[in-house]
């Protein structure tokens, strides 16, 4: 039985931080059509995206911004994820159920200025080496197989949420002799 329900709100207390096993994990991959409780706990993640980036709320609540969350980083043993990002002034919004990188570029790209994670609550110097664009087959919450392509952020972002479900934190991909360096 879960704690998430449709008018439950996620808030940092929620958020598993790392040390906590749950988050090496490989997660396990969820059979159609969805149980309730399954929608119920994507949309609350949703929801605290979306809480997440609106000012207002998440000065109120003390929530960490952020694109996106995964289910084993509340604590779920699910294979699926949750995005919302802005790109080009367009709002991208995702529920990926058991996603899977299915291609992608032979370039390597990183956000200058490193990646964060709503799991960990320290600053952590590197860049974390990414493809610059994939392909991501994955299931939407209708059950619906679909491939989707990313580039710029939305494929870093997606290559993020993927390595969690696969137990990876975006640290263990900085090259620790050379952390702004090395690929």
């Amino acid at each position: 039985m879960t704690k998430f329900h449709r008018q439950y709100m996620i808030t940092m207390k929620d958020i598993i931080q790392e040390g906590h096993p749950i988050l090496r994990t490989k997660c396990k991959e969820l059979t159609f059509p969805l149980t309730d409780e399954d929608q119920f706990e994507l949309d609350c993640m949703l929801q605290y995206l979306r809480n997440s980036q609106h000012p207002q709320i998440a000065r109120r609540y003390h929530l960490r911004p952020g694109t996106g969350l995964s289910a084993n980083q509340i604590g779920l043993n699910k294979r699926m994820f949750v995005a919302r990002y802005v790109d080009e002034q367009v709002i991208h919004e995702y529920k990926f159920i058991n996603p899977k990188i299915v291609s992608h570029s032979t370039n390597i790209t990183f956000l200058p200025e490193g990646e964060g994670c709503l799991s960990v609550n320290r600053h952590v110097i590197g860049h974390v080496p990414r493809y610059e664009w994939i392909k991501v087959d994955a299931y939407n919450e209708f059950g619906e197989r679909l491939v989707y392509s990313f580039k710029g952020y939305g494929s870093i972002l997606m290559q993020h949420e993927i390595d969690h479900l696969n137990g990876i934190i975006f640290y263990d991909r900085i090259n620790l002799t050379s952390p702004y360096l090395g690929f």
